[in-house]
């Protein structure tokens, strides 16, 4: 079966499964958590679900049988397998191209030759569209901003810096790993086959309802498969809880899942007492923190009282602790954090002595729209910083995810969405001096999301390549300073950090790393550069005369 007739055949099967049901294109996507405008572009053919665990939920709400099911996976892998050959066919002729033009571009970026003047960084070749894009974005261009001593031509568009990026520098801390998570949306017990730091569990089958669907009985076989695998790769685990059965709160409102799950606390604290106690004393050290519960200011996972959640939170945490000492407990996260609503419920959470509890809260940091710059996250880092100095608690923040709707919105460019990917890992470094300590991506395994690092079963897009390309960059490595604009030396559209790394000879030099929040600016590489390294994998010897185009694309200088 061709690929093209296996999307026409997987159309024709959801269609039908469509129309059984009786339920428009907006309740079906609501219900799938993906928009009515991409469930029709499935069911007309004229799109493929990036991932099948998208074509399973859509058969579960059609009520599809067995042999249903099987048929819509066979059609699926087909459309699938026959998109990836030609994305590879594709990627196999760009790199030929690339392959016979790098020559040259690796001389433009070298630069003039030395004792002459320094020139202007070459322009990349864009496409058509990109051009109209950019000729729109030079209309708005900034042009000529001197900074301090060190000459440079910005061309950094006339937008507002994200606010609440304060600029810091201590004494050298270690570049922790565990900061580059991601949230395991998958059941499989696949891993990540591009370099990753932490992994945590949700939307991967393992709410509390799936694990122990009747009280008392069990069924782990799903959380021992994504255990194992993240043991496999020696991968640090966060758990999350969510998701009360129904048989322990039968009357209450339903969650956000279909597996008939509640968004309440249960009427039972004793039944909550005994799923913990089960959980840890099963998983024992494979797992390594605890998230105590996802979304708890969202009606649509929580919609108990705050007093029952810090004590659910004081139980789980007293349960944990006496059977792991090593484990670490982190508190309900808290959404919406552009909201004054969200900061009074963790005001409210922390008067009640919930975070005396914990050793880290849990928050969900994301952009207001999709498409800005991952850098405006540091004014909600700033926000809920500050509204913890209020509560008088001073935990690591952990970001543990993004807002409930992120699915519904229309996928980046992939060139935007690789910039994006490294920069949020990033903007989470950047906000060290707020206390932020890790970063969990959301999601992997997960193809119907504006950014996707690897759809499960498919090779890691251009972002998961590039998010490996960072954290190799930054291997053992030491932070030591972050900054951005003319208060540190650079255009009002450049952000640095800057670490100390790991040498051949053993010693530890610096290096930093560079990027726009939007725009472009010509840098001088400054005194001691030696080499410019570039997300792609590609490199350019230079000395302190060169100089660098910085662009939203994050590029590492190393200096001797």
């Amino acid at each position: 079966m061709d690929g093209t007739r296996g999307a026409r055949e997987l159309a024709a099967v959801l269609a039908r499964l469509k129309t059984r049901s009786g339920l428009s294109y907006q309740e079906l996507g609501r219900r799938v958590f993906t928009s009515s405008s991409t469930l029709h572009r499935y069911c007309t053919g004229k799109g493929v679900p990036g991932d099948y665990d998208l074509v399973v939920r859509i058969a579960k709400e059609c009520e599809a049988d067995a042999d249903e099911l099987n048929e819509l996976l066979r059609h699926w892998k087909a459309a699938t397998e026959q998109e990836q050959r030609q994305g590879q066919e594709r990627e196999e002729g760009q790199e030929r191209g690339e392959d016979q033009g790098r020559e040259q571009t690796q001389d433009q970026r070298a630069g003039p030759l030395r004792g002459s003047r320094v020139g202007p960084a070459p322009v990349r070749r864009r496409s058509p569209g990109t051009r109209l894009v950019l000729a729109v974005v030079m209309a708005l261009v900034v042009l000529c901003t001197a900074v301090a001593s060190a000459p440079h031509e910005s061309a950094a568009v006339a937008v507002p810096a994200p606010l609440g990026a304060t600029g810091w520098t201590r004494a050298p801390q270690p570049v922790d790993p565990e900061l580059f998570g991601v949230t395991m949306n998958s059941s499989s017990g696949a891993m990540p086959s591009f370099r990753t730091g932490a992994l945590r569990l949700w939307d991967s089958e393992t709410r509390w309802a799936q694990l122990e669907p009747a009280r008392g009985g069990y069924d782990w076989s799903t959380l021992d498969r994504l255990l194992d695998g993240a043991d496999r790769e020696g991968l640090p685990t966060l758990f999350v809880f969510g998701g009360t059965p129904s048989w322990a709160a039968p009357n209450a409102r339903k969650a956000a899942y279909p597996d008939g799950s509640r968004a309440a606390p249960p009427d039972d604290l004793d039944d909550w007492d005994a799923f913990v106690r089960a959980l840890v004393r099963h998983a024992g050290a494979r797992i390594d923190a605890y998230e105590l519960w996802v979304m708890a200011n969202h009606d649509h996972h929580y919609n108990g009282s705050v007093t029952t959640l810090v004590e659910m939170t004081r139980r789980a945490s007293r349960i944990i602790r006496e059977a792991d000492a090593d484990a670490t407990v982190v508190c309900p996260s808290i959404t919406g954090l552009w909201e004054t609503g969200a900061h009074e419920f963790l005001l409210r959470f922390a008067a009640a002595g919930g975070y005396q509890y914990c050793d880290a809260a849990g928050i969900k940091l994301y952009q207001r729209r999709i498409s800005d710059p991952p850098e405006t996250m540091l004014e909600a880092v700033r926000d809920v910083d500050r509204t913890f100095h209020r509560a008088g608690y001073h935990l690591p923040l952990w970001n543990t995810g993004t807002i409930q709707t992120l699915p519904l919105n229309d996928p980046l460019r992939e060139d935007t969405a690789a910039d994006h990917a490294v920069r949020f890992y990033l903007t989470g470094l950047y906000a060290r001096n707020r206390n932020l300590a890790r970063m969990y991506f959301y999601a992997w395994g997960n193809g119907g999301i504006p950014v996707v690092l690897q759809a499960e079963g498919r090779p890691p897009t251009r972002a998961g390549l590039f998010v490996a390309r960072l954290q190799r960059w930054l291997a053992h490595a030491d932070i030591r300073s972050c900054g951005h604009g003319p208060r540190n030396a650079l255009p009002e559209n450049v952000w640095q950090c800057e670490f100390l790394v790991p040498a051949p000879d053993g010693t530890r030099r610096t290096a930093r790393v560079r990027w726009t929040h939007t725009g472009t600016a010509d840098l001088p590489v400054g005194a001691g550069a030696r080499r410019v390294e570039y997300l792609d994998g590609t490199a350019r010897e230079v000395d302190h005369r060169d100089t660098e185009r910085v662009t939203e694309r994050p590029v590492l200088i190393r200096y001797g």
